[in-house]
């Protein structure tokens, strides 16, 4: 039991610096990638640490995840040859090791430098090469250096309490390799293989709040299920929640047992039990039939949904940006009279574009969307956001919806493609 203790402990952080990712001029890669692997091996990630850089960020960095008690530190960054390029100097200090040279990686480098030095249009400075490849020779004493993928070499460090730290350069292209040579160190095989495997699966809901599922989750644990064994997370995401539950081995029961929970409760909301996106299941859905679609002002989002699924020349027709009447009359066959009378953005004109689409294409179904995606054209009957959304089967099978879509014009046009999607998705289940 004790050693199933320790193993279900094993805990890292990522340590990221660079100003220019602090100031966001560089978006970091290196944390989420870094992230996923963590999660893959069934170490826990703590928390990813962006400093500048500056040495005593970094060294308060090093000794805040040290106080939280980690077993692995990642640092990313901050190993080239320039004099802002401090993390071997800082962690270094941090442990307790004085910098030595490594001479065989002194070597490396140099005969890294001058296959560039060749190739290089600019005629480069001996001196300045020999003093770059001085510096990221450097290493702390007793450290593991990493062979580079670029000109920096990598380091495995041992700190205090068993705790590694282990020193990645920051381009994602030297890091990602330079990651998998590391996991076959000895030093960093030790944490790995005190880990246990991490287990997880994602459901996906559409239209219940994050407010009601916190409310559901409350009520599953009041009536017995000990959620605490699981790690559950839910996130709002382009108008859909999304539930992450990870968990060991030894609390599978449990979390099959929210699981269900869950979809009882939300049988209607909850449409992915096992992570597929609305647009594969839409997509599977539509195997052996023939789509077509209506658009205005989500203008051509929903296509762009559609045939982002690989396959989906096997069901999808074609489809008509009718932003004008003029294209709704020319192209789909939509009846001015009925313009006229109800306009452009009403349920009968999506019934009438969906019917034409249904024509027009030869299909077996058929979805529209005419919608006000403002900023302005919106009145007390008809406000910014309202969107006429109809599909139909070439049988006789049709749904339609009416809502009222909150946000912006970008908010409005991306969740009335989504909304879509959902329709169809109800139509091809009935």
């Amino acid at each position: 039991m004790a050693e199933e203790i320790q193993k279900k402990s094993v805990r890292a952080g990522v340590l990221v610096t660079g100003t220019e990712v602090l100031t966001a001029t560089i978006v970091d890669r290196n944390g989420p990638w870094l992230s996923e692997q963590l999660t893959a091996l069934g170490i826990e990630l703590a928390e990813i640490l962006i400093v500048a850089d500056h040495a005593d960020d970094l060294l308060s960095g090093l000794r805040h995840m040290e106080s939280i008690g980690l077993d692995l530190v990642i640092t990313t960054g901050g190993l080239g040859p320039t004099a802002d390029d401090l993390t071997a100097e800082v962690v270094g200090r941090f442990t307790e090791r004085e910098l030595v040279l490594d001479r065989e990686m002194e070597d490396r480098i140099a005969a890294i430098l001058a296959r560039f030095a060749k190739t290089s249009p600019v005629k480069l400075a001996p001196a300045g090469l020999n003093a770059a490849n001085r510096k990221q020779a450097m290493v702390p004493e007793g450290a593991v250096p990493l062979d580079p993928v670029g000109t920096a070499p990598g380091l495995i460090v041992p700190g205090s309490g068993g705790m590694v730290v282990l020193v990645l350069p920051g381009p994602p292209r030297e890091l990602q390799p330079m990651w998998r040579t590391a996991l076959e160190e000895p030093l960093i095989k030790e944490i790995t293989e005190r880990a246990t495997q991490l287990n997880s699966y994602r459901l996906r809901m559409f239209g219940t709040p994050e407010s009601e599922l916190a409310l559901s989750l409350r009520e599953i644990e009041a009536d017995g299920l000990d959620i605490s064994q699981l790690e559950v997370t839910t996130c709002l995401r382009k108008g859909e929640v999304e539930i992450d539950v990870r968990y060991r081995d030894g609390a599978t029961e449990t979390a099959e047992g929210l699981r269900e929970a869950l979809h009882m409760r939300h049988e209607r909301t909850l449409y992915s039990l096992d992570g597929t996106t609305i647009d594969e299941m839409v997509a599977g859905l539509l195997k052996g039939r023939r789509l077509g679609l209506a658009e205005s002002c989500s203008a051509g989002l929903l296509a762009a949904r559609i045939t982002n699924v690989p396959g989906a020349s096997g069901h999808f027709a074609g489809g008509v940006v009718s932003y004008s009447n003029e294209a709704k009359a020319e192209l789909l066959g939509v009846d001015q009279g009925l313009l006229d009378e109800f306009g452009a953005v009403s349920p009968e004109v999506a019934r009438a574009m969906a019917e034409g689409a249904l024509e027009r294409f030869d299909a077996d179904v058929s979805l529209s969307v005419t919608g006000i995606a403002g900023p302005g054209g919106g009145s007390e009957e008809k406000p910014v956001g309202f969107v006429c959304f109809h599909a139909m089967t070439s049988d006789g099978g049709e749904r339609t919806l009416t809502p009222v879509i909150p946000g912006g014009r970008s908010d409005i046009r991306e969740r009335s493609a989504l909304v879509a999607m959902h329709l169809l998705r109800l139509l091809l289940t009935d």
